[in-house]
């Protein structure tokens, strides 16, 4: 098949009537549409919930282990006994 009778099948295809669509499939494509639109909302949901308890553990640590701090020189012992 060559390129103008690829084109001709084409424009024959889509000048054409589309068939009758069963009038009982759209209530079955609502509904998966919604179960679908529903598990995405939940999906979104749990990501932005790990999302800040990412960030609250994140807080918390930087409060506890403070890792802007310089921590203590050990190379000397302490001078004390004199």
């Amino acid at each position: 098949m060559n390129r103008p009778e690829r084109e001709a099948s084409a424009r024959r295809i889509m000048e054409s009537v589309p068939p009758p669509v069963p009038p009982e499939l759209y209530a079955e494509v609502m509904r998966r549409g919604a179960r679908m639109l529903k598990r995405r909302m939940i999906a979104r949901r749990l990501m932005w919930l790990l999302l800040c308890a990412a960030a609250v553990a994140f807080v918390v640590w930087a409060l506890m282990a403070r890792p802007w701090v310089e921590p203590p020189s050990q190379t000397t012992p302490p001078y004390t006994g004199w």
